[in-house]
């Protein structure tokens, strides 16, 4: 069976959906309907985190030695305390790294845009230009680190801004995606793993 790491913060964990409607059970779904032999996601990933609260926790836990797929979508909560790129870009570099060791591969290594924020509810009275263009900036530096370590980039912002910033596309607290971008974001990291990931043939009866 295939492993999958997931590491993040509130987008990874599925702040205030059921755990099997967050995007990284919703890829383990989608990937065993197409044939795909994979256990349940290992989730390294809280509500509020930022990168070096997620380097600092990684240092103290026991993983397996090896995953099939390790995925990071982290960077919102530096932005959102006001961080800068510079900040930012240090602690998700070795965050990569711990990724790509744990991966053994670049290839089986996922990173997921941060998405935008201001569009939703919760962000209304902000200054949503602002925070569209840092959220930009964040995204740009950490493409900026994956994409020479042939680490595959792959934008769920854009989705965030357009498809994903209706008013049903979020949860009670206005903040946080409904079910239904999970499964935007889920068919985008689906559809990449399957490229990357062969079926495992089975012998003929």
């Amino acid at each position: 069976m295939h492993t999958y790491l997931a590491l993040g913060d509130s987008y990874t964990v599925g702040e205030g959906v059921p755990l099997h409607q967050g995007f990284p059970y919703q890829t383990v779904q989608l990937l065993r309907a197409a044939g795909q032999p994979f256990n349940a996601p290992e989730i390294v990933a809280r509500t509020g985190w930022t990168t070096d609260e997620l380097a600092h926790t990684m240092q103290t836990l026991r993983l397996l030695p090896q995953y099939d797929l390790v995925t990071l979508l982290i960077g919102v909560n530096d932005q959102y305390r006001g961080r800068s790129t510079g900040e930012f870009s240090v602690v998700f570099r070795q965050l990569l790294q711990t990724a790509l060791r744990l991966a053994g591969s670049a290839s089986r290594v996922i990173v997921l845009s941060i998405p935008d924020w201001g569009v939703s509810p919760f962000a209304a009275g902000r200054d949503k230009g602002l925070i569209a263009g840092e959220i930009d900036a964040f995204n740009s530096a950490a493409a900026d680190i994956a994409r020479p370590q042939k680490v595959r980039v792959i934008d769920i912002t854009t989705h965030s801004r357009n498809q994903g910033a209706g008013p049903d596309c979020f949860v009670a607290d206005g903040l946080h995606p409904a079910p239904s971008t999970y499964r935007f974001w889920a068919d985008q990291l689906a559809a990449a793993v399957n490229t990357v990931i062969p079926l495992r043939q089975f012998p003929v009866d």
